[in-house]
């Protein structure tokens, strides 16, 4: 009895760790077949491989051509590849001899984001990794692709690497944003704010206490400089954006002394009547 119960036992464990290696190979066969379909290929040279059908024929043929240009100026090779729920898979890199000069673009909307970058080494040389996910999260998202249509998305984005091309290359994705604008001017009021906080006077005759906006100007500094003002003048030549921040630093900083003369002086005030 305890023999058969132990080799019935040992039966099931083996007919189970069976079906879990056919799971597995099943598994990873299964992504191993899609990756690689050629016959999705077109039939003749382009830069752009729309099977998503993201762009109008007028749209893909300017984009073709405006490519092509690129490469033939340039020598920097610009690829688009658009999909949905077929790709031709690693298949491309042959069809488009990928090399390091070479970036391919993958738009496929199933994901979190809509764009994927393929980076050949020598562009990491002009433009750093973190230039690559800023490019991805800014024109990629979904909120931008609902706004600017997946076409907008891919042509905005192919738009700023080329100009990143004609200037030798980018730290960060040129143009500021709306939605980054606004988080530069926050962090710049928010800098103000700890100055005019600093700043109020904690005894009698002084008008403003210089050693506390010192002791936190590593703070405050961080906030308006390092994420107010370097964003802005990174990105764009535009004075405009940067004057509204310096506004809001200096205006920020008087409201600061004034709220904390206000909350202060009522404490001394308490602690005066109860003395």
């Amino acid at each position: 009895m305890d023999w058969g119960l132990r080799g019935g036992q040992s039966g099931g464990r083996l007919v189970l760790q069976v079906l879990a290696a056919m799971l597995c190979l099943l598994v990873w066969v299964a992504p191993a077949t899609a990756a690689d379909n050629p016959e999705l290929l077109p039939d003749h040279p382009t830069p752009v491989i729309d099977l998503a059908r993201s762009f109008t024929d007028e749209q893909r043929a300017s984009l073709e051509g405006r490519l092509s240009q690129v490469e033939t100026d340039t020598g920097w090779k610009l690829r688009v590849l658009t999909q949905y729920e077929r790709t031709p898979g690693l298949a491309v890199r042959d069809f488009w001899n990928l090399d390091e000069r070479s970036l391919l673009l993958v738009a496929d909307p199933r994901g979190g984001n809509l764009l994927n970058f393929n980076v050949g080494d020598a562009l990491f040389a002009l433009m750093p990794r973190t230039y690559w996910v800023e490019l991805q999260t800014r024109f990629g998202n979904q909120y931008y692709v609902r706004d600017h249509g997946e076409d907008g998305a891919i042509v905005d984005a192919l738009a700023a690497v080329e100009l990143c091309l004609e200037r030798g290359g980018c730290q960060v994705v040129p143009g500021l944003p709306t939605e980054q604008w606004v988080l530069t001017l926050v962090t710049s009021i928010l800098g103000g704010l700890i100055v005019g906080f600093a700043a109020y006077p904690r005894q009698p005759g002084r008008t403003v206490e210089w050693g506390w906006v010192l002791l936190l100007s590593p703070l405050w500094i961080i906030l308006f400089g390092v994420f107010g003002v370097a964003p802005i003048v990174t990105r764009t030549s535009d004075l405009l954006p940067l004057i509204r921040n310096a506004l809001g630093f200096f205006g920020a900083i008087g409201l600061g002394y004034v709220l904390a003369q206000t909350v202060l002086g009522r404490h001394r005030l308490g602690e005066g009547g109860e003395g």
